[in-house]
């Protein structure tokens, strides 16, 4: 039996409609997305460029409301049309001979028919969503790639490790040294979804520590009755094998268990777990024991498996002065610091008011110099370097090449006395408050610390065996550094010296300035220092790295190495 065109519009039209509309919005979407390449790198280094689309996305989010609002005006006459119809339907069928008997039925079926439903044909024809579509194509050239979603995961693993944050904790957004914004707490929670994403990055890279911490949080939470789209069959088989490689078998045989249990069929699963069980016998047999421990059934914490070493030999100092412990500051130390008025020798542009100077620690010298900055100045900085703010780099100590590295994440931009009045005005104070000459010294460099943004612990200066690290620049090396602090930070993003464990924390408007360079021109290895990442909040700074050249008057050589 034919279905009246009336009911089709009623039922299962409208549905079907939807679900046309819906798949072409996709599909449209996807090959956006697929197509267009993006002018954008590595957004994920710097927060200050992320805060862009935090508006893009906003208005890409009123532009959906828009798009849905015609969606449902469109269905709304749809429908309409479809509920009179169907109405007049169900008398004309009754009696087809008895309805059109009746001229004015009679003519309006023709007019129905020939005017009314080729105007309903066109309403639905009417695509809604260009205006949304074409929203999405302008904003989608500057949308993250897939490695700043990976930059971003691999800023979450950093900032785990070096504050020791559990994964729970992580995941309910409890982080240290969070504060409310303008009465706000903004708070971020992980899903099950997010953790095994995580976690399936990190196997991924096959960081199986990582892995095991996430897909362990994908799963408490999945049993705790969290919804998910994730499989628990597909975090369990992940896990067991990532507890198998951090060496664990007993566990590793427990959560494969599981898994067959879940999933009888899983033929992965059903291998490894007599591989896993035929190299536990082998392990019982080798120990001359007949039956092996219990699994843990404890939950997998922090510390439940060794964090495998890496490259850099001071990782655990360093990272323990990222989270304040192991400051080598005695109540000794401490009564050799001082405050002072630095006028700069009687500089003129210092004498009617003088720099506020604090001694940050003794030996090697570093000290901070208060309102170094004003607020105008800050922002006018931060608003000329926005703009040409690329990913930071470092120089190849063989090549003398700058070029990106995975240790230090950040953007960065140079910038010119020439470019404005203030950069003018920065590098003259540098000049006078430290009594050292800025003609030879690099531009001023404004870097903003994105997700988990860090510098790795480096020297400032080139040491003996890359002689060609500034040779292009023909001054010199760098004998001295001046770091502006634009901003406050609210956990994390401390300056640490391993060498002699100190931390700097940042605030706003000061300063602190160190030398490199010993007199006699050697470097001064004490100096090895770091960025530890940012954990909550954005860091802005400014270097000035001053250099040798001009400065043979102004700091004479000394007459020991290490004077």
């Amino acid at each position: 039996m034919q279905q009246p065109v009336s009911d089709f519009l009623n039922t299962r039209g409208s549905k079907q409609f939807c679900l046309t509309m819906a798949t072409f919005l996709v599909l449209t979407l996807l090959t956006l997305w697929s197509f267009s390449s993006p002018v954008q790198a590595e957004i994920f280094t710097s927060i200050g460029q992320m805060t862009d689309l935090i508006f893009a996305e906003r208005e890409l989010v009123q532009s959906l409301k828009e798009y849905i609002e015609a969606e449902e005006l469109k269905l709304e006459a749809v429908k309409s049309w479809a509920d009179k119809l169907d109405l007049l339907t169900r008398a004309s069928t009754s009696d087809p001979e008895g309805f059109l008997a009746h001229p004015v039925n009679a003519y309006k079926l023709m007019k129905r028919l020939n005017t009314e439903w080729s105007e309903l044909e066109s309403l639905v024809l009417q695509d809604p969503s260009d205006g949304f579509i074409s929203n999405m194509s302008v904003h989608r050239q500057y949308f993250p790639d897939e490695e700043d979603e990976k930059g971003a995961a691999k800023a979450l693993l950093r900032l785990q490790d070096t504050y020791k944050l559990d994964s729970e904790s992580f995941s309910k957004g409890k982080l240290p040294g969070q504060r409310q914004h303008s009465g706000v707490r903004y708070n971020a929670e992980l899903t099950v979804d997010d953790c095994f994403d995580m976690g399936k990055l990190a196997y991924n890279e096959n960081d199986y520590y990582h892995s095991v911490l996430w897909m362990q949080q994908a799963l408490r939470q999945m049993d705790s009755g969290e919804d998910a789209k994730t499989l628990k069959a597909d975090i369990l088989d992940y896990l067991s094998y990532s507890v198998y490689q951090m060496g664990d078998l007993p566990r590793a045989i427990e959560l494969t268990r599981r898994l067959v249990a879940i999933d009888p069929s899983h033929q992965r699963a059903g291998t490894n777990l007599r591989y896993f069980e035929r190299l536990l016998s082998k392990e019982l047999r080798d120990l001359g024991r007949s039956q092996q421990e219990p699994a843990d059934e404890r939950p997998i914490q922090l510390d439940t498996y060794e964090r495998p070493k890496d490259y850099l030999p001071e990782r655990e100092v360093y990272e323990a002065l990222c989270r304040g412990e192991g400051v080598k500051m005695t109540p000794k130390r401490l009564s050799r610091l001082f405050c002072r008025y630095q006028d700069g020798n009687r500089n003129p542009r210092l004498l009617l008011k003088p720099m506020k100077e604090e001694d940050e620690w003794d030996s090697p010298h570093i000290v901070r110099f208060l309102e170094a900055l004003s607020d105008e100045e800050i922002e006018k900085i931060k608003e000329l370097a926005k703009p040409n703010l690329a990913r930071a780099t470092v120089r190849d100590p063989n090549t003398g090449v700058l070029t990106v590295a995975h240790y230090r994440v950040s953007k960065s931009a140079w910038l010119e006395g020439e470019d404005d009045p203030v950069i003018a005005r920065v590098n003259q104070r540098i000049e006078d408050v430290t009594g050292l000459s800025v003609n030879t010294a690099e531009l001023l460099q404004v870097a903003n610390y994105g997700v988990g943004g860090q510098y790795e612990p480096h020297y400032d200066f080139s040491r003996k065996d890359e002689p060609d690290a500034f040779k292009s620049l023909g001054t010199g090396n760098r004998v001295a550094t001046f770091l502006n602090y634009m901003s406050d930070v609210e956990a994390g993003g401390a300056t640490v010296f391993p060498d002699f464990g100190a931390a700097i924390w940042p605030r706003k408007g000061t300063a602190v300035f160190w030398y490199n360079l010993f007199k006699s021109g050697e470097g001064d290895y004490r100096t090895r220092h770091a960025a530890c990442p940012v954990l909550v909040g954005s860091k802005w700074v400014s270097n000035k790295w001053i250099h040798e050249r001009g400065q043979e008057f102004r700091r004479p050589c000394g007459l020991t190495e290490v004077d």
